[in-house]
């Protein structure tokens, strides 16, 4: 297949989101004057990454709203740290992000993989992340000049996995469908999600699971439709 359009997701498959939430986190919680009373900074970054990512499968799934999410996520983490904090959940949102788009931190090979790509394709990106912090973090960090167009969710009104937010892409950037390829991390996200609009994808994995081969070809629809996956970003570079 001769794709002409590529479309990437952002969080963890360019833009390192875990280090980079990680020492966010943690430099707002020194700036308010938090970090000395949560104990174990590392023990209670577990608790809050298990808790981000259960409310953020509420959110995609619109069982809680975005403002509900936001706060809560730092309220709930806290109490299960046994260091509640009533109240503190807005305010330690608000310093969070005003802290990720300062992270720098990419994906390793991303740059590599860009450099080589962005000349040869159209190079978009679709992303379910907040709008007010995933533009800042793309100029910040150096990736906004590979991409034609920038996808947010809150802008199209659907998130990953919906088929509509995968639609308007590649509308946007008039993109045969046949020709076009998503390449993320998230397997219900991405992968599910571009499987079912009926465009191949690129499962980036940096730890494969064994129920996924290398690559597969399966019928959805009258398509045939080509999923593979990968390990290192580097990887792309063979196939592309």
């Amino acid at each position: 297949m001769q794709y002409t359009h590529l479309f990437f997701d952002l969080d963890n498959t360019l833009w390192d989101f875990n280090a980079n939430s990680y020492t966010a986190l943690h430099l707002a919680l020194k700036k308010m004057g938090l970090l000395d009373k949560i104990g174990n900074y590392d023990a209670y970054f577990t608790i809050y990454q298990a808790v981000n990512e259960r409310l953020w499968d509420l959110y995609r799934d619109n069982k809680i709203t975005k403002n509900v999410l936001r706060g809560l996520r730092f309220e709930e983490s806290l109490e299960l740290n046994q260091t509640p904090m009533p109240g503190m959940g807005d305010l330690l949102n608000e310093a969070y992000l005003s802290e990720m788009p300062k992270q720098l931190r990419l994906v390793p090979g991303a740059i590599v993989v860009l450099d080589y790509l962005h000349h040869r394709y159209k190079m978009s990106i679709i992303t379910n992340g907040f709008r007010e912090v995933q533009v800042d973090k793309l100029i910040q960090s150096g990736l906004k000049k590979y991409f034609d167009k920038v996808f947010i969710s809150e802008e199209v009104g659907a998130q990953k996995p919906h088929k509509k937010i995968f639609e308007h892409a590649v509308k946007s950037m008039n993109a045969p469908k046949r020709k076009s390829l998503m390449i993320g991390d998230s397997w219900d996200a991405d992968i599910i999600g571009a499987k079912l609009f009926g465009m191949d994808q690129i499962y980036y994995c940096p730890q494969p699971l064994k129920l996924h081969r290398s690559e597969e070809t399966e019928e959805v629809g009258s398509a045939k439709i080509t999923t593979r996956v990968i390990q290192h970003l580097e990887e792309l570079l063979e196939i592309l």
